[in-house]
This record gives C-alpha cells, structure tokens and sequence, in this order.
C-alpha cells in the first residue's frame, strides 16, 4: 500500500480509503466486517463513512457496524484513521425542526456524539461536513468545529461536496481564527465527471486541501461491466445516442491487461491535487480485486488515449473558457 499526506496536514493517509456507504444495505455486518479485516491486513488505515449511511431509514446503521468492528479490540481503533460526516436529516423526533439538513452548532454537537457512541470511540481522526450549509455562518460553524477539537473529539476537519469558493471562504475564516481549517474535500471525481478540474481541484490544490475522490467508477459504469453481452451493449448505445467511449475505454484497458475498474482509479491518483480515492467494495473480492491500484502506472500515450476518450473542460479556469 502507498501513502500520502492529507494535504497540509501532518497525517499519513493509504491512497486507497476504505468507503462504507454499501454496508448495512448491500453488505451484511459479516461481510462488512471481513472487508474491513481484508483492508486493515492489506495496509489500508483509512476509513470512510457518514452519520446516516446507508439511507435515511437506517440512519448510523453503518456507524454501528464500524464501531462493533472496531470493538474486537487487537489494536483495530489505533490502527485505523477514522473519517464520518455530519450535515444530513437522522430522522431523529428529538431533533425536531433541527432534523433538516445543516451546520448549525446544535447540530454539529448534538450529531458528533451520536457519531462517537455508534463508532464506540472517544475521538474521530476527520470530521467532514458532507455538504455546504448556505444559512449557518462560518463564525458559527467554525466555533463548533474549535470546541470539539479543544474537547479531544475531532482532530481534522474536512468538508465534502463543496465548491471551489466555498473552500476558500472556509479557509479565509479559519485562517480569520488562527485555525488550521480545512484539510480535505471529498468530492465526485471520475473519468465520467472532471468538471472538478474547472475550480475544485485547482482551488484545493492552491490551498493545501487533499481531495478524497468518490464515486469514482461513476456508479459502477466504469467497470463496464454493463458491456457484457450484446443486450447490454445496445442498451448503452440507445441510452447515449452516440458512439459509446466505454467500448474503447474497456479495450485499452484489455491492451494494458488491467481491469477498466482499476485503472480508472489509478488515472484518479495522478492527479497531484488527490490524495486517495474512495473504493466502495460490497464484497470481500471486490477489495482485493483493488488492492493493485497504486501500483498502476499509467504512460503519456495512455493518459492521453484517456483524455480523448474522456474529454475534461479543458484545464482549469479560467483557461478553459477564456482566453
């Protein structure tokens, strides 16, 4: 496994992190718990998840599964940097009007210890707000965040889904309180979708926040898997009613005799504004199926084959569509 810093921090991070968001729904707890042992062995020390994964009727399901994981003890807790979200409606009663979405600092410090108990953990290694709250000033915010890490609670805080001005108003309070601010951003980046390559990464990059790739087999269209068999192939072409780059993209990877999932991912950590890339197994085998990833090397003529199968915006603004 290889490591990275989480952008400016000080912390060590495995290019691959470990996504939960299938456990409790699409993956079982016994399941669930062999990925976990399979990621730790492997060399995997970074684990992803949220307060409400997997859905909105089995809020902190997931939460649950990591901390009775981790309570198996054999030093799992210190091995493992854990990362969860706050922002999304737990459905809880008591929460009354507050239940909707937000950064409030009720929220924040009601949520954060419902997250710690689930986890059965004393502290969270990165505390990530999964969405921008347009209502809730940074002031407010930001006192939250301060708070929990003065109490031991959190340790970084990252943010995810956010726009490039977003990070540099959050960083530019932070800064404002002497505070370290922002060290990640979780955001959807893939061959499918680069228009973070407009603002987003160039903006993260500028300011010292690692950016934790989600989503990046596009919902598993990446792994083309669809491709198999004649139906599927028709369906693809009747869905985008143009020449499909998935069929070139699944013969390069065939010429390179890797797995398009694989090398998908592994175009992702080229890019020096990543830090990791979310894999998001809902087996065992799909795993270790990934564990080769950071050992793909990519050459000029394939990154370029790529970018012309995937067309991005065309470099960062304001280039990309100024002069």
């Amino acid at each position: 496994m290889k490591y990275t810093y989480l952008g400016r921090s000080g912390l060590k991070v495995s290019s691959l992190c470990l996504g939960t968001y299938n456990f409790g729904t699409k993956t079982e707890e016994k399941e669930a718990f062999s990925i976990m042992d399979a990621a730790l062995e492997a060399g995997i020390n970074f684990f992803d998840t949220a307060n409400h994964y997997p859905d909105f009727v089995n809020c902190g399901l997931t939460e649950s599964f990591i901390g009775r994981w981790l309570a198996q003890g054999n030093n799992r807790r210190e091995r493992v940097i854990l990362a969860t979200k706050v922002y999304q409606p737990m459905m809880d009663p008591v929460d009354g009007p507050n239940n909707e979405g937000g950064l409030s600092k009720y929220k924040i410090m009601r949520h954060v210890e419902g997250s710690l108990k689930r986890l059965q953990t004393d502290h969270i290694e990165l505390y990530q707000m999964h969405h921008i709250d347009r209502r809730t000033p940074w002031e407010e915010i930001w006192e939250a965040f301060e708070l929990l890490s003065i109490q031991g609670k959190i340790c970084y805080v990252g943010s995810s889904n956010f726009p490039g001005w977003c990070l540099a108003m959050a960083q530019t309070m932070a800064t404002e309180r002497h505070l370290l601010g922002l060290v990640s951003e979780q955001h959807r980046y893939n061959l499918l979708c680069r228009q973070p390559e407009l603002e987003v990464l160039p903006a993260a990059r500028h300011l010292g926040i690692g950016v934790l790739a989600y989503s990046p087999l596009a919902m598993g269209r990446l792994t083309c898997k669809q491709l198999d068999g004649q139906a599927g192939s028709k369906a693809i072409h009747a869905a985008d009613n143009k020449q499909n780059p998935l069929i070139a993209f699944s013969a390069l990877c065939e010429k390179l005799g890797e797995q398009p999932a694989n090398v998908a991912q592994a175009w992702i950590l080229t890019n020096s504004a990543v830090s990791c890339t979310v894999c998001g197994p809902r087996a065992k085998g799909h795993l270790e199926q990934s564990l080769r990833i950071p050992d793909i090397v990519l050459d000029e003529e394939t990154m370029k084959a790529l970018d012309v199968l995937f067309p991005g915006p065309g470099g960062a603004a304001p280039e990309a569509y100024a002069w």
